[in-house]
């Protein structure tokens, strides 16, 4: 079975997941999954396996396989759903993606804490980008990222006013598939609560992270810096084997 293949049938299970086609949170069985998809029962297996393994759905011996009720209560608006890690392939509500509005753009040296971030050198120079995203009329997220000259020679404005990462997928062949990120919470500042609507009491949520390319080249580091309410991290911890 191909890769897309399998990416589509499993994006296909997850969204009537999404959607509420299993009231009763009973997947129908392999078989059954098989003959729908038109593929092998080994393939839908993969397929549930990665669902598994995201805390998605689970397996009970004996009985079939259901979805997690508490996954279903407690959907972050954080979730992947594209081929790419990038802000765009990620928040969602209602499947709805964040616009961008561009703030700034230039190009700056790295500093020390870039340079280790992102493997660079001394001298070497980076974007930096700072983007407004909102979800209709809502701003929920100041982003600001810092990418290597080196790795995308010729950014502009234009490009950076939309997905970066679909830019590089498109462009370059390649994807945003790794990142680490740290979560977090500090009192709002005076830009925060101007951009984000925040009151002076209110606090503001930070996602910090470093993405990674698929060949495991860093590519951003990037600080989003979230209004409260739409911070929300759910965590799945396994030790099975499966």
């Amino acid at each position: 079975m191909s890769e897309a293949i399998y990416a589509t049938v499993q994006a296909d299970i997850k969204q009537k997941i999404y959607q509420g086609e299993f009231p009763d949170l009973k997947l129908p069985d392999e078989r059954t999954l098989a003959d729908h998809y038109h593929v092998s029962r080994s393939s839908i297996k993969r397929a549930l396996n990665v669902l598994v393994q995201q805390g998605i759905i689970f397996k009970k011996r004996g009985s079939g396989t259901f979805v997690n009720p508490l996954y279903l209560k407690n959907q972050a608006i954080f979730q992947h759903e594209g081929s790419n890690l990038g802000v765009s392939d990620s928040f969602r509500i209602n499947g709805e993606a964040p616009s961008i509005e561009l703030l700034d753009f230039q190009v700056i040296p790295a500093t020390p804490e870039l340079q280790q971030a992102l493997f660079l050198n001394e001298g070497d120079f980076v974007y930096e980008i700072k983007r407004l995203r909102r979800l209709g009329d809502v701003p929920f997220m100041i982003e600001k990222g810092y990418v290597p000259i080196s790795l995308l020679p010729g950014l502009n404005r234009e490009i950076v006013a939309k997905s970066i990462y679909e830019y590089i997928e498109q462009s370059k062949s390649r994807t945003v598939t790794k990142s680490f990120m740290t979560v977090m919470a500090e009192p709002s500042g005076a830009e925060d609560q101007e951009l984000l609507k925040l009151k002076e009491n209110e606090p503001v949520g930070i996602m910090e992270g470093i993405f990674f390319m698929d060949d495991g080249t860093p590519l951003e580091f990037s600080t989003m810096r979230l209004h409260y309410r739409y911070l929300r991290y759910n965590a799945f911890v396994s030790l099975d084997s499966e």
